[in-house]
Formats: structure tokens, C-alpha cells, sequence
């Protein structure tokens, strides 16, 4: 199918109380697994590039690669910018054909937040592309954050209301107690606070650093109004995994296809987990579009993946 945009998905997300997987991607077989496994579990899928992988792989083979996956499979992929983080960096993705944006001022005082994405969205929405936002701050784990710091870095529900009016934005992804590149599902979402936003803004919401977040908390965000996941160390993590098994298992081997096939597979294996964990398998049908919700199967329960 041709690449699309999230505008549809976040419609039946919203109504149908399910989230999209967002996965992060750096080369070929992690954009192999996510959208193979998209497929196998009639799911629509978010595969991101963030600016880090575009400085790796460069735009033309990240954008191009997506591409030619969502050109062979017959579900719903999005091509987004994760954590664009300046006007220049979202023109160049939106040039080079990604039909989901995303500017992350969430460094920046709000009058510049507010006018870096507005400015985005402004000639984003020309092309019929939408643009995520960002409101608060998601910390890194990395910088050794305290559960103090991660909470006064939260979304301000009042506030986002505010920002939204101004900026335009499309989708916003909010702090409410996930961290970046944690290595363990730990942390526990602040649910109220989801709520008061969703009801406060009235669009769809988007979680980062979900890789840290127990999976029960995960259920409840979505049951609040998340709509977008975003999924990254924890698939780090499995390829990472794969490479390290095969070459200890075949040390002498040059044939690394075998090593990334392996890293492959494992990744393949986390994505599915995560499609049924966020109630988005089962959603497409053979034509490519939204079965009826009495009629969808998306139980995380039936064939789960441990």
C-alpha cells in the first residue's frame, strides 16, 4: 500500500480505544520485522525515523526503505519524524515524503514551542500532513532522573489546552511519567493526568518512553485517550540480543546475514507483543481498511507472545 498518514488511524483509535505501535528503526531488518509483523497481525503500524537514524542511515535509504516495505504489505504504515527538533529538519522529511511530522520544542519556553510548531503545521497541513507536538518533557534515563524531576517535567492539562489553541498541532505527546531508554518496565503512568489532558484537548495523545512502563499502566493510558506508543529501547534490546546469541553460537561465521536474520526474528517477536498488548491487531481487512469493531479481533490475550 502507499504510505499513510495518521489521521484515519487516530479517528478509529480514538473511537475504538486501541493504540498504534510507533517503532523506531535504524536499517533494513528492523523495518523488515516491524511491518512483516504488521501484516501478519492485520495491524496498522508507525515506523519512525528519528534525526539520530537519519545521521546513521541517511534520509533518502531511511525514507526510501520504509517505502519500499509499506509497497509490500496491504496494512496501513505511517512514515514519521520522531523527535524533529527543528523547522529545517521537518521541511526536509516532509520533502523527502514522511506523512507523519513531529517538532519536540519540549526544551524550548512555550512561546517558542508554540511558534516552532505552528509555523511546521502551517505548511504541513498544505500537503495534508499532520504534525505531533510536544508538551512537558519525557527525561532520559540516562541523565539519572529522580522520580521528583520526571514529575515536575509532567503535562500541564490547563496549559496543553492553551498550547493547542495557539499551535495547531495535530496530536500531542505528553509527560506523565514514562523516561527514555530504560531498560526495565518500572515506571507507572500518571492515569489522571492522562485523563484531564485528553479532556482538556480533545485530541489524540502520544506516549514516549513506553519501553519503561509496566504494561498495565500502558492498558490504562490507552483506556484514557492515548492513541500513538512510541517503542524503541525494548527493540534495541532484542536485536541487540539476537547478534550477541548467534555469534556466540558461530564465532567463526563472516556470513553475518545469519547474525541479522536472528536479530530480526527477535525483533519480529517484540513487535507482536507490543501490536496485541495495544489492541490494534486484527483492525485491517484483506482490502486494506478497518473491519467493523463488533467484528474485530484484536484480543491481547489469544496467542500472546511471552
Amino acid at each position: 500500500m502507499p504510505l499513510a498518514t495518521t489521521k484515519e488511524l487516530f479517528t478509529q483509535a480514538m473511537q475504538q480505544h486501541f493504540a498504534i505501535g510507533a517503532f523506531n528503526v535504524n536499517n533494513m531488518e528492523a523495518i523488515q520485522a516491524i511491518t512483516e509483523v504488521a501484516q501478519e497481525e492485520r495491524a496498522p503500524v508507525i515506523v519512525q525515523v528519528s534525526q539520530g537514524a537519519i545521521k546513521y542511515a541517511g534520509l533518502a535509504y531511511a525514507a526510501g526503505l520504509v517505502k519500499i516495505a509499506a509497497g509490500l504489505v496491504d496494512v496501513p504504515v505511517v512514515l514519521h519524524l520522531d523527535h524533529g527538533t527543528d523547522f529545517s529538519q521537518n521541511v526536509l522529511c516532509l520533502r523527502a515524503g514522511f506523512t507523519s511530522l513531529m517538532y519536540d520544542g519540549s526544551k524550548k519556553s512555550f512561546d517558542e514551542n508554540v511558534a516552532t510548531t505552528r509555523r511546521i503545521a502551517e505548511i504541513a497541513h498544505i500537503a495534508g500532513i499532520p504534525v505531533e507536538a510536544e508538551l512537558g518533557c519525557v527525561l532520559q534515563a540516562t541523565d539519572g532522573v529522580s522520580a521528583e524531576e520526571v514529575r515536575a517535567a509532567m503535562t500541564d492539562p490547563t496549559q496543553a489546552r492553551r498550547f493547542i489553541d495557539l499551535s495547531g498541532a495535530d496530536s500531542l505527546a505528553v509527560a506523565v511519567g514514562s523516561v527514555h531508554a530504560m531498560q526495565s518496565a518500572e515506571a507507572e503512568l500518571d492515569i489522571e493526568r492522562i485523563a484531564a489532558i485528553r479532556k482538556a484537548v480533545e485530541i489524540p495523545l502520544v506516549l514516549h518512553g513506553s519501553s519503561g512502563v509496566k504494561a498495565d499502566s500502558i492498558v490504562g493510558a490507552i483506556d484514557n485517550g492515548v492513541c500513538k506508543i512510541n517503542v524503541a529501547t525494548y527493540l534495541n534490546q532484542a536485536f541487540v540480543q539476537g547478534l550477541r546469541e548467534m555469534i556466540a553460537k558461530l564465532p567463526d561465521d563472516p556470513d553475518y546475514r545469519r547474525h541479522l536474520g536472528k536479530a530480526r526474528e527477535y525483533v519480529k517477536e517484540r513487535v507482536r507483543e507490543k501490536i496485541r498488548l495495544f489492541r490494534s491487531n486484527g483492525l485491517i481487512s484483506t482490502s486494506g481498511g478497518f473491519v467493523s469493531p463488533k467484528t474485530a479481533h484484536r484480543s491481547a490475550d489469544i496467542g500472546s507472545v511471552e
